[in-house]
């Protein structure tokens, strides 16, 4: 039979060559099957994740949980961290507490809670990721941290209403479940494992706060953005040829919001570490080949010849 030499590239890759008030309709629907595709497949991770509190199973987010906080300068303080907010709850006080709470599913970029905004309760991550920030009178953006599932965000009420004095958005596709302040009052009082799990998860925050603080106030842009770098090797690193590869999709306005200075720098910062041999980046992959001159950086023994101290 012969084909039609009409035929497009989209039509021979199996796709329907509509006319083009056909070609709108069929990406509308394709858009929204996607977006139902990925809200089924968040949800059902969040119930796995659900089924697996519940069966009180050794989770492999319990260690991520751990590295809640990008920026902990002390490795010993951040290893240290809160044990899952489920932890040491029987089955049926989760589910109970499961109950009372909200699931939500975020796609990425969405916003969970806004800076300025009505605050109530907490959001517990199931799956995903949640970028929390704060963004100043100019607009320019510092994050707080990143949180992964077992930790919770909100506040810094947890029981009360209040205002949100920060921002927290999906950074990648991502439920959570969302407590109210009165329920969760409730549900302390009753369940001694989970007021223990809140009063550990605020201690936690407040330690990460703190070094945020302290590294942005005593380490210089290039120190900060070498520790950095670093701990996203140990966080996320793939072992390929040549180097280790940070397998997570960082951008480069990531990673100066993480640390406080302007895209910018980190361009122009993450270009010298490339002539140097150190690493080698290509949008938001970035390699590191070389993992001593960091460390050097990070410790502050670096030359001023090697890097560029001015972020702002």
């Amino acid at each position: 039979m012969r084909k039609n030499s009409r035929t497009s590239a989209t039509n021979r890759a199996g796709r329907p060559d509509f006319p083009q008030p056909g070609a709108f309709v069929y990406a509308i629907v394709a858009i929204a099957y996607r977006r139902a595709t990925l809200r089924e497949e968040v949800l059902l991770a969040g119930g796995r994740e659900t089924k697996a509190w519940t069966a009180g199973a050794n989770l492999g987010w319990a260690d991520q949980a751990r590295f809640g906080a990008m920026l902990m300068p002390d490795e010993k303080a951040r290893a240290a961290g809160p044990p899952p907010l489920f932890h040491g709850l029987s089955k049926a006080e989760i589910e109970h507490v499961v109950s009372g709470g909200k699931r939500r599913v975020f796609y990425r970029g969405a916003q969970v809670f806004g800076q300025g905004n009505p605050q109530d309760g907490i959001y517990l991550v199931e799956t995903g990721r949640i970028r929390v920030f704060y963004v100043g009178p100019s607009g320019r953006e510092i994050t707080l941290a990143y949180w992964h599932p077992g930790n919770f965000v909100g506040g810094p009420d947890v029981f009360t209403k209040g205002i949100h004095v920060w921002t927290g958005i999906a950074a990648v596709n991502s439920s959570v479940l969302h407590v109210p302040g009165d329920v969760l009052r409730q549900m302390v009082v009753q369940i001694p494992a989970l007021a223990i799990g809140i009063i550990e998860g605020l201690s936690f925050k407040g330690r990460c706060y703190s070094s945020l603080a302290q590294m942005l106030g005593t380490r210089s842009p290039s120190e900060r953005l070498a520790h950095l770098l670093l701990h996203l090797m140990d966080l996320y690193g793939v072992t390929e040829r040549g180097g280790v590869l940070i397998a997570a999709p960082f951008t480069q306005a990531d990673l100066a919001n993480m640390i406080g200075v302007t895209r910018q720098w980190v361009t122009t910062s993450l270009k010298r570490l490339a002539e140097m041999g150190v690493l080698e980046s290509q949008g938001a992959n970035i390699m590191i080949r070389d993992a001593a001159p960091l460390a050097t950086m990070r410790d502050g023994k670096a030359g001023r010849k090697d890097v560029q101290e001015d972020g702002d």
